[in-house]
């Protein structure tokens, strides 16, 4: 069992090259965000049920799969489309990027996330954006639990699809996969845990809305399960290798 932890440097992660990948994480994530969030808003206007009735809770998941396969598509031969702190911190775990251009990373992440909330309660007339919460009658243990599970499932998805040197050539197959485990562990984990599997798509809407209500499940989950799947995968699969950025492996 091998990880591959690799700190870099500050230098290479504020080199122009490095800029371009956190602009890339910036404006993947604003458009994921815009439209995840976005057909929440859409259906609870457009519709008398709540999004979490089973017809919106369908339109929703189906909505996030398809904005995160194309948004994760755009940005994987740029910064390798993580759209996701969770995502990044498992692929550092691997060694697949650095922890400073992990942390840079971040914060393009979480800007793209209340750039797009901001956009949208501008764009909407002023409607509230909808925040994650846990469903009442589940516990904050059981919504981190479900967090954890879910999140650990999207990016092993992303260690086996995109980030293991064996995979081949699997092109489109990559986003494609990734958008529809997100998707499906919404449709499995919305009506509990709320289903983020991302802090970065949990923080605007909270940020945006003032309203932090038990936002803190939402990095923890994903973070222990982002880090677990790096760890299972990254450290037992995949043999010793290099640090090689994901972004030249997509």
């Amino acid at each position: 069992m091998a990880l591959g932890i690799d700190f870099g440097s500050l230098d290479d992660a504020l080199k122009f090259e490095s800029l371009k990948k956190y602009v890339a994480e910036f404006i993947s994530t604003l458009l994921f965000v815009y439209a995840g969030v976005g057909s929440a808003m859409a259906y609870d206007k457009l519709t008398s049920d709540a999004a979490l009735s089973p017809a919106g809770l369908t339109a929703v998941a189906v909505a996030h799969a398809l904005a995160l396969f194309v948004t994760v598509s755009i940005a994987a031969n740029i910064s390798g489309g993580h759209v996701n702190p969770a995502v990044t911190f498992g692929l550092a775990l691997g060694g697949h990027i650095t922890v400073f251009h992990g942390v840079f990373y971040w914060i393009a992440q979480l800007l793209g996330s209340t750039v797009a909330c901001l956009l949208l309660k501008l764009t909407t007339g002023g409607l509230a954006i909808p925040i994650h919460s846990v469903a009442s009658g589940i516990s904050l243990g059981e919504g981190v639990v479900m967090e954890i599970v879910i999140t650990f499932g999207l990016v092993y998805t992303v260690y086996a699809t995109a980030a293991d040197p064996r995979k081949g050539d699997v092109g489109i197959v990559a986003p494609i996969a990734i958008g529809f485990i997100v998707g499906a562990n919404i449709l499995a984990a919305g009506p509990f845990s709320g289903g983020s599997m991302n802090p970065a798509r949990s923080f605007g809407p909270a940020l945006v809305s003032f309203d932090w209500k038990d936002h803190w499940v939402y990095w923890v989950g994903p973070l222990v399960g982002g880090g677990l799947a790096g760890i299972v995968y990254g450290g037992i699969f995949i043999e010793p290798y290099s640090h090689v950025p994901i972004a030249t492996e997509c």
